[in-house]
C-alpha cells in the first residue's frame, strides 16, 4: 500500500502540471472505488482553477478556487499517470487542464477513495477529524509522544499505526524507523525512556524525508506520476530482510502482529 512518502511524491508529481490551471475536462470513468465517487464531482471540478496540491496523512489534497478540495487516497495500488498516450482499462478517472496537461488516477484494485469536500470543512471531514498531528511537522517531539505513550502497555509499533497518534506511519517506515533508533517493536510505548523517545522522533523524519527524496518504495503496483519507480525500497534495512544479516552482526527476524509483518534485529533493537 502506498504510503505517507509515495503519497507526497505523488503531490510533489502532480504539482507541476495541475498547479495554478483550469481543469477543461474532468471525467469520473466509473462510478465507485473503494466506495462510490461523488456524483457531483465532476460538476463541481469543471472549470474550476487548481489552487494548490498538498498532503494529509495518506491522502493527496487538490484545492480549487471554487472553495472545494479533491481528496484521493492511492488504496492498495493506485497511482497517478501524466500525458498518457491511452487510456486503460483501470484508469478510473480524468482531469485534463486548458493547457493540455492530462493527469490519469490508475487503480487496478479499487482500494483507492475520490471525494470532495469543502476547504474550509476539510478538518471536520470524517477521515481527518481523529487524525493526529504529521510525522514531518513540528508537533512530534519527544515530549508529544511522551505524553502520548505515558501509561500505555501496547507495543510502540501498534502505538506508531494508530493514525490517531501519529498520522500517515504505515508498517513499512515504522519498521524502518524503530530500526534506526535502536527500539524494539514488541517494547510497551509506556516503557520507553525520553532520551530513546527522541532518537525515535528523530529516527521517524530521518527515514521520511530519505524515503521521498527516494521517490517513495515500489514494492508492487506504485510508480510516480512520471512512471518512475520509487527506489527507497533499495536502502531497506529490516523490511523484507528476514533472515539475512543486520548491519550490527545480528540477524533480521520477522513476527505477525494484527495481520502484519513486522522486521526488526533482536541484537540490536532493545
Amino acid at each position: 500500500m502506498p504510503e505517507l512518502p509515495e503519497v507526497e511524491t505523488t503531490v510533489r508529481g502532480l504539482r507541476p502540471v495541475l498547479d495554478s490551471q483550469r481543469l477543461s475536462r474532468v471525467e469520473a470513468r466509473r462510478a465507485d472505488l473503494r466506495r462510490a465517487i461523488p456524483v457531483d464531482i465532476v460538476q463541481r471540478l469543471t472549470g474550476a482553477v487548481v489552487t494548490g496540491l498538498r498532503r494529509r496523512a495518506k491522502y493527496g489534497l487538490i484545492d480549487t478556487d471554487r472553495g472545494d478540495t479533491l481528496i484521493f487516497h492511492l488504496g492498495m495500488s493506485g497511482r497517478w499517470r501524466l500525458q498518457p498516450d491511452a487510456l486503460l482499462p483501470h484508469d478510473h478517472f480524468l482531469l485534463e487542464t486548458e493547457s493540455g496537461s492530462v493527469a490519469v488516477l490508475n487503480d487496478p484494485r479499487r482500494f483507492g477513495s475520490l471525494d470532495i469536500v469543502p476547504t474550509d470543512s476539510l478538518a471536520e471531514w470524517p477521515a481527518f477529524a481523529a487524525l493526529g498531528p504529521e510525522p514531518l511537522g513540528p508537533d512530534i517531539t519527544a515530549d508529544y509522544f511522551a505524553a502520548a505513550f505515558a501509561g500505555r502497555k501496547a507495543s510502540v509499533k501498534t502505538l506508531l499505526l494508530d493514525q490517531r497518534v501519529i498520522a500517515g506511519l504505515g508498517n513499512i517506515y515504522v519498521c524502518e524507523a524503530l530500526h534506526l533508533a535502536g527500539i524494539s517493536p514488541k517494547r510497551a510505548g509506556g516503557r520507553i525512556s525520553r532520551q530513546r523517545l527522541a532518537a525515535l522522533t528523530t529516527a521517524i523524519r530521518r527515514v521520511l524525508e530519505e524515503a521521498i527524496a527516494a521517490g517513495g518504495s515500489t514494492l508492487r503496483d506504485y510508480a510516480r506520476p512520471d512512471g518512475e519507480l520509487g527506489y527507497f525500497s533499495k536502502k531497506f534495512l529490516v523490511y523484507g530482510r528476514e533472515g539475512l544479516a543486520c548491519e550490527c552482526g545480528g540477524t533480521v527476524r520477522r513476527y505477525v502482529e494484527g495481520g502484519r509483518s513486522t522486521f526488526w534485529c533482536p541484537a540490536c533493537q532493545r
